[in-house]
C-alpha cells in the first residue's frame, strides 16, 4: 500500500477523482508495496486498481489508456538497499569531507539498476529479491562483475561474496537482459584475469548483452586506503587494442562486439576512437562509452547547418577530459557563425587525484579558477555539472551562487553540440530583440 502524494492537474487520475491522501492498494491483482510495483504495471493499457481513500472508502478502478499515458499518481520514492561492500576502488570511500550527507551514502539496490541504470553487484540480493526480478520481468538490469573468479571478486568488494556466474546464469535463464562492467585495477584483475572473466561473460551472450571495460578512477583522498594505481599510457594503449581484437572476434561469432573501453581509455593512450558505428546501440553510453565519438558526430551535424549570429560575447566552461573536443567545436562554431566564443577549460582540484570528467567539477572549483578571467556577457555550464532539477554542484554550491560571485550570466546547457547551439540560436533571439526595444526607446 502506498499513499498518493500528489495527483497530476489534467491527468487520468484527477478526472476519476483521485485525491492526495488516498492510498493504493492493488494494480492488476498485486499488491503495491512500492514504486516499482507501480510503474511495472502501468504501461499495461488495462489496468484493475484498489484505492482506499482517506475516509476508508474502498474503491475499484477499470481503467484505459494508452501505454505511454502515465496516470498522474505522484507516489513516495522508495529509499535505497545500503551497499554492504567495502570495494577497494570505492568512490564513495575516496570523497573529502564537507559535501552533503546524501553524497556518502552507498547504496546497492536491483531496483535502482531496473529504474535508473544504476550499477549493482548483486552481493545483497536475497531469494525474495530474485524472484520478484523474475516474476516481473525486471530487464534490463546493470551487473557490476570486476572478476567472475569468486576469490578475486570477493577481495575486489572487500567482503567474502557468493560466485556470481550462477546468479547471472538464473537471471537470463529467466529472460532477464544484464548489462555488465568491470572496473579495471591495474595489476589486480586485468591480464588473464580479465580475459578469463570476458570469456566467462560471453558463454552467457546473448543474455548478457555488453560489457564495459573503466579504468578505476581515483581521487587525492586515499588516505588509508588501499593501494591502487591508475594505467600507464601504455597500460591504456594495449588495453584497448585487446578490446578491439576480442570485438573483431565476437562481431564475426554472436553478431555483436560485446565488449567496449571507456572514452577515458582511449584519452588515457592517445589513440583514435573507433566510429560511432562501432558502439553499436550505445548501451553503455551513460557508463563513459561512445561519449566522444556522439559528440564529433553532432558537432559535424551542427557545424553543418549553423549561420552567422548576432551575440556578445560567450563563454564556456568544461574539465579537463574532453577539453580537446570542446575547444574544436568551440573554434569551429566560432569562426562559421561570426561569434566571440570563449572555452574555460577548469581542473578538479576539490577530488584532486586522477578525477577530469566535467561532471564532477564543483562550484567551488570554478568560482576559484574563472575568477578575474574575461568572461563575456553570458556563461555556459554544462548540465552535467549539477544535480537533476534543483541546480545545485556537487559541493551544493547553487548555479545563481555561481552568477553572483562571477559577476556575470549563467545559462545551463545539455552537455552536446546540439544543446550548445540551441541556447546559442536563443541566446541570439534574445539579443536582437533586446536590441530592438533600445531602438524603439
Amino acid at each position: 500500500m502506498l499513499e498518493i502524494l500528489t495527483i497530476e492537474s489534467g491527468s487520468i487520475a484527477e478526472e476519476l477523482g483521485l485525491q492526495p491522501g488516498d492510498r493504493l492498494l492493488t494494480v492488476n491483482g498485486d499488491p503495491v508495496n512500492d514504486l516499482l510495483d507501480y510503474l511495472v504495471e502501468e504501461p499495461s493499457e488495462l489496468l484493475y486498481v484498489e484505492i482506499e481513500r482517506s475516509d476508508g472508502e474502498l474503491w475499484e478502478l477499470d481503467i484505459e489508456h494508452d501505454s505511454d499515458e502515465p496516470l498522474g499518481l505522484g507516489l513516495p520514492h522508495p529509499d535505497p538497499k545500503q551497499c554492504g561492500n567495502n570495494c577497494l576502488f570505492c568512490f564513495v570511500h575516496q570523497l573529502p569531507r564537507g559535501m552533503r550527507r546524501t553524497l556518502y551514502v552507498k547504496d546497492e539496490d536491483y531496483r535502482f539498476s531496473y529504474l535508473y541504470g544504476a550499477y549493482v553487484t548483486l552481493t545483497n540480493l536475497s531469494e525474495q529479491d530474485l524472484q520478484r526480478i523474475l516474476k516481473k520481468k525486471l530487464s534490463p538490469l546493470y551487473v557490476s562483475v570486476h572478476a567472475t573468479d569468486n576469490e578475486l571478486r570477493s577481495k575486489l568488494l572487500g567482503k567474502r561474496t557468493q560466485d556470481v556466474m550462477p546468479l547471472l546464469q538464473r537471471l537470463v535463464e529467466g529472460g532477464i537482459e544484464i548489462h555488465t562492467q568491470i572496473v579495471v585495477c591495474p595489476g589486480i584483475n586485468d591480464g588473464d584475469h580479465l580475459a578469463h572473466t570476458c570469456k566467462e561473460l560471453v558463454s552467457l551472450a546473448p543474455g548478457i548483452k555488453s560489457l564495459a571495460i573503466v579504468p578505476v578512477g581515483l581521487t587525492g583522498h586515499r588516505q588509508r586506503l588501499p593501494e591502487l594505481r591508475i594505467h600507464t599510457r601504455q597500460e591504456a594503449f594495449e588495453l584497448c587494442e585487446w578490446v578491439e581484437t576480442r570485438q573483431a572476434e565476437l562481431l564475426d561469432r554472436l553478431g555483436t562486439r560485446f565488449i567496449f573501453a571507456a572514452d577515458e581509455l582511449y584519452l588515457k593512450a592517445g589513440k583514435n576512437f573507433p566510429s560511432l558505428t562501432a558502439y553499436e546501440d550505445l548501451a553503455q553510453i551513460e557508463n563513459g562509452i561512445g561519449l566522444i565519438p556522439q559528440f564529433r558526430l553532432h558537432a559535424a551535424e551542427v557545424l553543418d547547418i549553423a549561420d552567422p549570429l548576432e551575440l556578445p560575447s560567450i563563454s564556456l566552461v568544461t574539465g579537463v577530459s574532453a577539453a580537446e573536443d570542446i575547444k574544436t567545436f568551440a573554434e569551429n562554431i566560432a569562426q562559421k557563425c561570426g561569434l566571440d566564443l570563449r572555452v574555460h577549460v577548469v581542473e578538479n582540484r576539490f577530488f584532486s587525484g586522477y578525477v577530469t570528467v566535467a561532471g564532477l567539477l564543483t562550484g567551488q572549483d570554478l568560482i576559484e579558477q574563472l575568477a578575474g578571467d574575461s568572461l563575456g556577457d553570458v556563461l555556459l555550464v554544462p548540465d552535467v555539472m549539477l544535480r537533476d532539477g534543483d541546480g545545485l554542484f556537487l559541493d551544493d554550491i547553487h548555479i545563481s551562487d555561481l552568477a553572483e560571485r562571477l559577476g556575470v550570466e549563467v545559462e545551463v546547457v545539455p552537455a552536446d553540440p546540439w544543446g550548445v547551439w540551441d541556447m546559442l540560436d536563443t541566446l541570439a533571439i534574445e539579443f536582437d530583440a533586446r536590441e530592438k526595444e533600445k531602438i524603439d526607446e
